[in-house]
């Protein structure tokens, strides 16, 4: 009988924490329901300038590393490929919908140890690009398979005209 009472114990203590999750989740999710729609990918672009696979980490609100966009399927983590087009930056996911940051609405890019609830053992683990979407600022992360390539990313986007006339 005390078997039984302590896997029921067990039991409701781990439904109260998904409880509990799934809880937290909804509330994030009705906090930012007025934030601005993310931009749609345009139908056509440009040849990528740069290419790189590997996973889409999230979004955040700028400045709060754990603060994950919630909205739709924006916080799900997923494998993409990310390229950098004339148009700006497509992020083209795996089982999940694409995200697009036009070229004008980017306002830095740096490398950075954790976003979004993932934290990297080394200082250069994830990309993460700064933008801004009708006065919101955003940071959205990406960790490369290769991180070699993390230099040449963002000295072009730091390159950005919008970076230069010091709206950073």
């Amino acid at each position: 009988m005390t078997r039984v009472l302590l896997v029921l114990a067990v039991f409701a203590f781990f439904a109260l924490c998904v409880y509990g999750m799934y809880h937290g989740w909804k509330r994030r999710q009705a906090k930012q329901a007025d934030l601005p729609a993310f931009p749609a990918k345009p139908d056509t672009l440009g040849a990528p300038k740069l290419a790189t696979t590997g996973v889409y980490i999230g979004t955040t609100n700028a400045g709060n590393w754990q603060d994950r966009i919630q909205v739709g399927d924006i916080g799900h983590r997923a494998e993409a490929t990310l390229s950098l087009v004339p148009e700006g930056i497509a992020i083209d996911r795996t089982g999940a919908t694409p995200i697009f940051i036009p070229a004008d609405s980017i306002r830095d890019a740096r490398t950075d140890r954790g976003l979004a609830g993932k934290v990297m053992f080394s200082e250069e683990g994830l990309l993460v690009v700064q933008w801004e979407n009708q006065g919101h600022l955003f940071d959205t992360g990406f960790r490369g398979d290769d991180k070699d390539v993390y230099d040449e990313w963002v000295a072009a986007l730091s390159q950005n005209p919008v970076n230069t006339e010091g709206k950073a």
